[in-house]
């Protein structure tokens, strides 16, 4: 990342990002922070991340920052949102801490129609302990724990985040898939998750990016498996919110 390319609310004495080489969650924190910058909105962002690897992104920002229990950066957020109605807040988090132990208030946080914004980073592997399979793994892939792909007769088929909120959540809710393959586009969908909370109404931005750690990848596999094997089963877009019937 050049000094021309970075967001003015990022921490100018950090390094890039604090990653593995090749993962994508620098990508999105900078998708993030120029969706901040292109708002101006810096002075009253708080950010708020997940145990696992986002966590790591606890004080990338010149904004407040926080780390909270696994699986409560949702609840913790929408309780900072109730006490200071004109903090905009940020929860941020991984596909375990969003669509495993804490997916009760993903979905309660919906249908209450929350006005806060929500960023999941979907790498299909719990990263930070090992590569484990994940609520998102596809169906065949190898991980620690799926030594020999996922089989789907036994554990279930992928979870997909969005598609499943749109089916609860109110009709003025942003649901929206983005990926690092796009960061531009992946900034937008986050600037619009922004502008939806000053609205008043609850947005989520899932984004999938990459984990050549734990998927043993080179960089050309990297890309193959997130633009074709991620982005064929989870299709980036902004998400329709099922309407009521009259």
């Amino acid at each position: 990342m050049s000094e021309h390319s970075m967001p003015q609310c990022w921490h100018r004495e950090s390094k890039p990002h604090r990653f593995c080489p090749g993962c994508g969650h620098g990508l999105v924190l900078k998708a993030l922070g120029l969706a901040v910058d292109e708002l101006g909105l810096a002075e009253r962002i708080i950010f708020a991340c997940d145990i696992g690897c986002s966590l790591l992104a606890w004080d990338f920002f010149t904004f407040p920052c926080m780390q909270t229990h696994h699986g409560r950066t949702i609840p913790v957020m929408v309780g900072l949102k109730r006490a200071s109605p004109d903090r905009i807040v940020v929860a941020y988090m991984g596909d375990g801490g969003g669509y495993s132990i804490g997916l009760q208030h993903l979905i309660s946080a919906a249908q209450r129609h929350d006005p806060i914004t929500a960023v999941l980073v979907n790498n299909t592997v719990y990263a930070m302990t090992g590569g484990q399979m994940a609520p998102t793994t596809l169906p065949g892939q190898r991980t620690e724990t799926t030594p020999f792909g996922r089989d789907e007769a036994d554990t279930g088929r992928p979870f997909r985040g969005p598609e499943t909120l749109a089916a609860v959540a109110h009709p003025r809710a942003y649901l929206a898939r983005g990926t690092v393959a796009r960061v531009p586009r992946l900034k937008n969908m986050i600037r619009e998750a922004l502008e939806r909370q000053l609205q008043g109404d609850f947005a989520f931005v899932e984004a999938l990016s990459t984990c050549p750690t734990n998927w043993r990848t080179s960089a050309a596999e990297t890309w193959s498996f997130l633009e074709q094997e991620m982005g064929s089963y989870y299709r980036p877009g902004e998400i329709a919110v099922a309407r009521e019937e009259d």
